[in-house]
C-alpha cells in the first residue's frame, strides 16, 4: 500500500530543494521542508493505512515547481526589474510493498547459491565447465594484410 504526503507552495526555490532530497543531516532549508514532509507522510501511514513505521520504504520523492510570485524592484532612473519568488510542491510516497534486502537475506541468498553450484558440480556437466572455459582463454587476433596508400 502507498502512502504519500505533499508540501505545497514551499517558500523555497525547487533546484535548492532537489540538491538536498532526502539528505536529512544537511544543514539548509531545504533540508528541513522534506524531513516535516517526510514525518507527515510517516503520520499518514500510522494513522490512516495501519501501517508500521518499521517497514515504510520512501517510494518516490519528487519536488515540482509551484506558482512564482512576481515582485518589482526600484531601479536606476525611475525604472524597476522583476523578482521572481518561487514556490515549490514537496512530494514523498511511501511504500510497504518493496522488499528491503538486508545483510542477512543476502548472505541467506549466496549460501543458497553455493550449494545449488555445488549440486551441478557434483551432477558433472562436463559440457558447461568446457564453456565456460572457452569464454576465459584470450582469442587470436586476426591481423589485416591490407596497407593504407599515401
Amino acid at each position: 500500500m502507498e502512502v504519500r504526503s505533499i508540501y505545497k507552495y514551499a517558500r523555497i526555490s525547487p533546484f535548492k530543494v532537489r540538491e538536498v532530497t532526502l539528505l536529512a543531516f544537511t544543514p539548509k532549508k531545504a533540508a528541513f521542508l522534506i524531513g516535516k514532509t517526510l514525518k507527515s507522510a510517516v503520520a499518514n501511514a500510522e494513522n490512516n493505512a495501519n501501517l508500521k513505521p518499521d517497514g515504510l520504504v520512501v517510494k518516490e520523492a519528487i519536488v515540482g515547481e509551484g506558482p512564482t510570485m512576481k515582485r518589482m524592484m526600484a531601479r536606476a532612473r525611475g525604472s524597476g526589474s522583476r523578482i521572481l519568488k518561487r514556490t515549490s510542491h514537496i512530494r514523498i510516497v511511501l511504500s510497504d510493498e518493496i522488499e528491503v534486502e538486508t545483510r542477512e537475506t543476502r548472505k541467506k541468498k549466496r549460501e543458497q547459491e553455493k550449494k545449488e553450484s555445488r549440486k551441478h558440480a557434483t551432477a558433472g556437466e562436463p559440457a558447461e565447465k568446457s564453456a565456460t572455459m572457452a569464454e576465459k582463454t584470450p582469442k587470436a587476433k586476426k591481423a589485416t594484410g591490407k596497407k593504407e596508400k599515401n
